[in-house]
Formats: C-alpha cells, sequence, structure tokens
C-alpha cells in the first residue's frame, strides 16, 4: 500500500476553483508563452508528469489558465514508470486517476534503465517520451528556480565551464538524427516555495518521492545538506545562483555566436559528411587567439553530440594542431553520447571521423566491369555502380553511356592518328568499363601532374589522409585491343581526371562533372 509519506492525503477531486491562481507561477508561465509564441504555435504540448509537486502544479496551472481561456492549448501529460520504486506502479496508476478526474489526457510510458544512479534514470525517461512524442512535438517540464540553483552547483563542483554553469535553459531544441524536438522549462525563475504553497492551496495529492531528499547522490545532497547551510549567508541564495545561471546563459549565447562564426571560416565543408566526417582546417584556425581556438575545437567536436567535450580532450586536441615535429600519426579516442571517434590530422587539416565511418573505410572495394554498348550507337539511360556499401552507408558511381562515348571522342581528337584506339574508337566494337582499386605500385597521371606517380608520391601530391589510401578507385575504358584507357581516379569525397591533354582540362572536366555523380551517402549513425 502506498503510505502517507509517498502521497500528500488530499482526494482525488477534480480542480473546480478557477480563482484560486497563484499570481506569480501564472505570471511567470503566461510570460514564457508569449516570449515562445512562434516556437510555440501549431505544435503538441505534452507534460512529464511523475506526479510529485512540481509536474502536478503545472498540469494544474495549465489546466486552470486553459479553463479560464488564457492559454492556448491543454497539455497531455506523460508520466515515466521506470520501475525503482517499490510502489513505481501505484504510482503510476495514481497519475492517471488524477488527470482521469481532470479530464486531462494522460500516456503511461515504461522505461528500462541502464544504470542504478539517478542520471541513469533521467536518460531512460527523457529517452521514451521523446520516442513517443512526434517530430517537432514540445515536451514542458517543471524545472524551478532551486533545481536551476542546484543544477549550477554540481557543475561548478565537475568544473564545468560557461556552458555547464548557465545551467537549464528555458527553451532547447533537442535533436537526435533526423528527429527534433523541443524542451521548454517555464518556471525556472520560480521557486520551490512558491510551488509548494501552491501545490498546498489547492490540496493536491502529490507524490513525494523520498529519494528526493535522502542525500544519496549529489543533487539530493546539495538540497539536503549545501543549500541550507548557503542560506545562512544569504537568505536569497536560490535566486542568486539561478540568476547567475542566466546571466552565464547570456554569455555562452555570445561565445556560442562567435565560435559559430569561426566554425564557418574554419570547416572544410566539402569534407563534411556528419556524423561520419568533419573536417577543420589547422591554417584557419590558427588565425585565431588561444581562446577562441579552444572554444572553436569545443564547437566543431561537440557537432552531433548531446554532451560536450572534455576540457581534456579540446586540450589534447589543441596539442596535436599545434604539433611541428611532423609526427602527426597520434590519434585521438573520444567515447562520446551518441558514438565513438577518432581524431586524427593529416598535413594542416584535422579530421573527427564516427568509429562506424572508420570501419567502413576498411571494407574491400572489389574490381568490377560492365559491357557498354557500341561507341557509336550510345545508350543515355543512367548507370549505377556501388563501389562499397553497407547499413551505414553506400558510395556510387552514377554515369551514362553517353558521356563515356563524348569523353573517348574527346580522347579521340588530340591523340595521335595512328593510335590503335582511335581505329577501334571508329568501329562499332564494345568497350569495358572498368572499375578497380587502384594498386600501390600503379602509376597514374592526373592532367595537372608533370609525370606519373604511384605509391606515398601520389598520395602526398594528392593529400590523401593515410585512412583514406585503401579507398580509392581507378575507372577506365578497356577496348578490344586490351589497351585500357584510365578516365577518373576517385575517392569517396574527390575525383580527379587521368589521362587527358591538359589544354582540353576544362571541356574534359566539365563532361566528367556533368556526366558522372560521384556519390557517398550516410545512412544512419552507428553506436557505440
Amino acid at each position: 500500500m502506498i503510505t502517507s509519506k509517498a502521497i500528500r492525503q488530499y482526494p482525488i477531486v477534480p480542480i473546480l476553483d478557477i480563482s484560486s491562481i497563484d499570481n506569480q507561477l501564472e505570471n511567470t508561465l503566461l510570460a514564457s508563452v508569449a516570449e515562445y509564441h512562434e516556437q510555440l504555435h501549431g505544435r503538441r504540448i505534452w507534460l512529464a508528469c511523475s506526479g510529485g509537486r512540481d509536474s502536478l502544479a503545472l498540469a494544474a496551472l495549465c489546466l486552470q489558465l486553459y479553463r479560464q481561456g488564457r492559454l492556448p492549448f491543454l497539455p497531455q501529460l506523460l508520466h515515466v514508470n521506470h520501475g525503482l520504486q517499490a510502489d513505481s506502479d501505484y504510482w503510476a496508476q495514481h497519475v492517471a486517476t488524477w488527470a482521469q478526474a481532470q479530464q486531462m489526457p494522460c500516456y503511461i510510458l515504461r522505461a528500462t534503465v541502464n544504470g542504478h544512479d539517478e542520471q541513469a534514470a533521467r536518460q531512460a525517461r527523457y529517452r521514451v517520451m521523446l520516442a513517443y512524442i512526434n517530430q517537432d512535438d514540445v515536451l514542458l517540464l517543471a524545472h524551478h528556480a532551486d533545481d536551476q540553483a542546484e543544477t549550477v552547483l554540481m557543475r561548478l563542483i565537475q568544473g564545468a565551464g560557461v556552458k555547464g554553469l548557465s545551467g537549464m535553459q528555458a527553451w532547447r531544441e533537442q535533436s537526435n538524427g533526423t528527429r527534433r524536438n523541443s524542451l521548454w522549462r517555464p518556471w525556472l525563475t520560480v521557486t520551490r516555495t512558491a510551488i509548494t504553497a501552491y501545490a498546498e492551496q489547492l490540496k493536491l495529492p502529490y507524490i513525494d518521492d523520498p529519494t528526493n531528499e535522502s542525500g544519496d547522490n549529489v543533487r539530493s545532497g546539495l538540497r539536503r545538506d549545501i543549500m541550507p547551510a548557503l542560506a545562512t549567508y544569504n537568505p536569497n541564495v536560490i535566486n542568486n545562483i539561478a540568476r547567475s545561471g542566466q546571466l552565464l546563459s547570456d554569455a555562452q549565447a555570445i561565445v556560442h555566436a562567435q565560435a559559430e562564426q569561426d566554425l564557418q571560416k574554419s570547416a572544410v565543408e566539402f569534407l563534411s559528411y556528419p556524423p561520419a566526417q568533419r573536417v577543420l582546417s589547422i591554417d584557419e584556425m590558427q588565425t585565431l587567439p588561444l581562446y577562441r581556438q579552444r572554444q572553436l575545437l569545443h564547437s566543431w567536436l561537440a557537432q552531433d553530440e548531446p554532451l560536450p567535450p572534455s576540457k581534456q580532450l579540446v586540450d589534447d586536441v589543441l596539442g596535436l594542431s599545434q604539433r611541428h615535429d611532423h609526427n602527426h600519426k597520434t590519434e585521438l579516442d573520444w567515447h562520446a553520447n551518441a558514438e565513438t571517434y577518432s581524431i586524427r590530422r593529416y598535413h594542416q587539416q584535422l579530421s573527427r571521423l564516427s568509429h562506424s565511418f572508420v570501419e567502413w573505410l576498411t571494407l574491400p572495394i572489389s574490381e568490377q566491369t560492365l559491357e557498354l554498348m557500341s561507341i557509336i550507337s550510345p545508350r543515355k539511360n543512367s548507370e549505377t555502380i556501388t563501389l562499397r556499401s553497407n547499413v551505414y552507408s553506400i558510395w556510387q558511381l552514377q554515369f551514362t553511356q553517353d558521356n563515356i562515348a563524348r569523353l573517348l571522342k574527346q580522347y579521340h581528337l588530340h591523340e595521335d592518328s595512328s593510335s590503335n584506339s582511335i581505329a577501334l574508337i571508329n568501329n562499332e566494337a564494345s568497350i569495358i568499363l572498368k572499375i578497380a582499386p587502384l594498386d600501390r605500385h600503379q602509376r597514374v597521371q592526373t592532367t595537372f601532374a608533370t609525370r606519373p606517380q604511384a605509391g606515398k608520391k601520389l598520395m602526398q601530391t594528392l593529400g590523401i589522409p593515410v585512412w583514406l589510401r585503401d579507398s580509392l578507385v581507378v575507372v577506365s575504358v578497356v577496348l578490344n585491343s586490351d589497351e585500357e584507357l584510365p578516365l577518373l581516379l576517385l575517392s569517396p569525397f574527390d575525383s580527379w581526371i587521368l589521362g587527358f591533354n591538359k589544354s582540353e582540362a576544362d571541356i574534359t572536366s566539365h563532361l566528367l562533372d556533368s556526366g558522372f555523380s560521384n556519390i557517398l551517402q550516410i545512412h544512419q549513425c552507428g553506436s557505440n
């Protein structure tokens, strides 16, 4: 049975008296509604309702204001039962019964917690709620000034920077892959004392979870022991710390805006395939003061991730960027929240590679051939050849036979008339398109190179990082004489013209760009 210590022993009855509204709570909520009016417009609102004092009070206030016609929406309640307490099932039924009495929609969700601490439970709650609601829906949360003060102190103890010390945000966009939702906390300037007074005035039968004051985790320990002690020095400590969090939030917005500008300047966008690969120019980065370099690296690393990198990782990456001994083979591993990454340097570029992408790069590439129609009567329909593929990503080459014919005619115009290949091109003989991995000893000559190159020299000339050197393929045409005419050298991110007259490079490049598509598609993030 539920004991009197767990639930306030008030009867579950409909809230009929809509005049008993706390002015501070009302004004704060309505001010937040006005501030985020554009973001809220036309979107479904869900309220995370544990059944505790804070969330039940917020649900009650929303109900009262909605009935008065002063709130344009009535949120739907979400209660997560993760079974951590002996009475968890009873609490879930209690919330559902209260919501039914108020004629508010309520949904009970079950969560599996991977761990035993409050952080694991919190992550499980958010995971199941955000999975349940729809794209672009808003999750309303009842966090208040006391929660904010505790959060700021927790992060101060952990050594957080400006972003961490800014505490929880009143409005935050939450993205996970293609999924996008918003978290809304309108009560961050309201104290627990004010909410308690309102809940007692309405006689709300809220659940008082005993673990909130047990002191067996950092937050409850701060709540039970530290905050009362700090209040002896300054009775307004809750509001003061919460206000400091807001001031730091404003400062963080300025820092973030500057870091975004620096990131736009320093990121190598044509090599960016998020979340698989992100690349940063060291030369551009090093035009900035050192403190902005650190913030830039922090922002660059944190892309695609819900939690930021540690200061130690940022310092290590900064050290890698500053090396002048030409020993750039150091790899830094980051076991982040959504993925595991490898941070590597090649020449004057830093690359952040996801573990899944690094594994994909090790997949073998098989030689493939495709018999084409006569050069005289080429087909214009598109052909697609898959070079490397798994559930994570796919690399393909798309082209038309007509485009190959035009390339060979271009080759014909600028070769010696006695060439055996010209005679074959003039005949209606079939031709073979060959796609094969570049052999380390195979000598190829790009259009603007002075001579053919192979192996390490070729890689250095083209600026190919070590981890991409097994991902190069040569596209050739094989004529009936077994003469092989190389057309293209491909990597997953780039292509180079082979074997054509330098004076016709622009024409050839246009033909390649218009008829060949080198496509890399990232399907999904891998897992840790």
